[in-house]
């Protein structure tokens, strides 16, 4: 059984950096890409950033671009996320994702149960 455990939300300032990370589990994901997507209160869920099976492509939101870094091991399975310079409008629910690579990743086999991210102003 495929597991995604997400970690490392919480509450913080605007400015201030947090780091998630999402440990997938149950098969290999060789050929898989992984990304992140964040849903905000009463909003769609939007995609943040992905990132190619072998790692040589990250992709990101135009919102996120230069503040937010996607990265992974495949060695253990985990997609991270480091979040630089957060901003209130940051606040949402982080969702991982894992699917196949090259497929469209808003149709994700795998999501996880999400961590909340909050920015206070």
């Amino acid at each position: 059984q495929v597991q995604l455990v997400e970690s490392g939300g919480g509450l913080v300032q605007a400015g201030d950096s947090l780091s998630l990370s999402c440990a997938a589990s149950g098969r290999t994901f060789s050929r898989y890409d992984m990304g992140w997507f964040r849903q905000a209160p009463g909003k769609e869920r939007m995609f943040v950033a992905s990132i190619t099976w072998y790692g040589a492509r990250t992709y990101y939101a135009d919102s996120v671009k230069g503040r937010f870094t996607i990265s992974r091991d495949n060695a253990k399975n985990t997609v991270y996320l480091q979040m630089n310079s957060l901003k209130p409008e940051d606040t949402a629910v982080y969702y991982c994702a894992i699917g196949r690579y090259g497929s469209d990743l808003r149709e994700a086999d795998y999501w996880g149960q999400g961590t909340q991210v909050t920015v206070s102003s």
